[in-house]
């Protein structure tokens, strides 16, 4: 008895010494995320109606039953199918706004401000609006977030500046992400391992899904504190795909043991953070909070550190390079 009792003592010493919030009487952190997804309705190699109303139903209930009260950005051209448009994958867009979630404007063909002239890319939003303004409307909603393509925002102050006058105009307020990941490439590799029925594979991948999701909160929660002293109202970007719509409530699960309460876009922009200047002009899409690293000054050992998808997942999914 007497040993048992030593182990016991032993035992909550240990506990005690690797938990810093005991010794120092510190609360867990109390975090907040907003979350969004991306290139709704569906990004999936499976084109047929019934898988993209599956993928849609149970990304859904994910998030309704964890009371996430998620931003949906529309890409207009995954309405069409090789028929022309399908008012069978427009409806999914409703299943959004009957569900108490919001939509937003991705673009009609998902083009890169980096890559093509301004006006063009203007008209490519306005195109954008064609389905997902109509339905908000239907539901007493008006369209009013906007996400760019590849997160790229122009190479130069002044495309940018126009482009964000443009914006205001429309009544659109930019949707930014301090969260950013390949959430994409796992799940390009998790549909093509399903694709050929390897569900071993598909596990792997799950597997290493959510400690990878983990690793890139930790990473931008430590960025954030460097940059601003203390962390942010994150804002996550994934997307609408079936590992999601399979794994989103592991996801959610990991949030809450890192004490992350679900608040909304509109939230999380009234954080000052999302005020600070961005000067940004690089060829690649980035996190805002490295946005305001480099408008910051910050360079090389800055940006160390972040996580990268495992190898065997790039591999799976044909992917050479994030």
């Amino acid at each position: 008895m007497k040993f048992r009792f030593t182990i016991i003592l032993f035992s909550l010493f240990i506990f005690t010494c690797f938990n810093p919030a005991l010794i120092y009487g510190q609360k867990a952190p109390e975090r907040e995320v907003a979350v969004t997804f991306d290139d709704l309705p569906a990004v999936t190699t499976r084109h047929d109606i019934k898988s993209f109303r599956e993928l849609t139903d149970n990304l859904l209930s994910i998030i309704k039953e964890n009371h996430v009260p998620a931003v949906g950005f529309v890409i207009e051209s995954h309405l069409y199918d090789d028929n022309g448009y399908n008012p069978q994958r427009a409806e999914l867009l409703n299943k959004w706004l009957d569900n108490g979630f919001e939509l937003g404007n991705h673009t009609y063909s998902h083009m890169s401000l980096n890559r093509i002239p301004l006006h063009e890319y203007e008209e490519d939003l306005i195109k954008g609006e064609t389905t997902v303004g109509k339905v908000l409307k239907d539901h007493n909603m008006k369209l009013r977030y906007f996400r760019h393509p590849f997160l790229q925002t122009g190479r130069t102050i002044a495309v940018r500046d126009s482009f964000n006058n443009f914006l205001a105009e429309r009544g659109y307020t930019v949707a930014p992400v301090t969260i950013d990941n390949s959430d994409w490439i796992f799940a390009r590799a998790y549909d093509n391992a399903r694709d050929r029925g390897d569900k071993e594979m598909m596990k792997k991948i799950a597997d290493a899904y959510i400690p990878y999701m983990e690793s890139k909160f930790e990473y931008y929660e430590n960025q954030s504190v460097k940059l601003f002293g203390r962390e942010v109202r994150q804002v996550l970007l994934v997307h609408a795909n079936t590992i999601n719509s399979e794994h989103f409530g592991e996801i959610v699960k990991m949030l809450k043991s890192r004490g992350y309460k679900f608040i909304t876009l509109g939230e999380a922009l009234k954080d000052t953070a999302y005020k600070s200047p961005d000067t940004f002009t690089g060829a690649g899409g980035i996190s805002w909070l490295h946005r305001w690293a480099y408008t910051k000054g910050y360079r090389g050992e800055f940006f160390k550190g972040e996580p990268v998808t495992p190898e065997f997942v790039m591999k799976e999914a044909g992917v050479t390079e994030e």
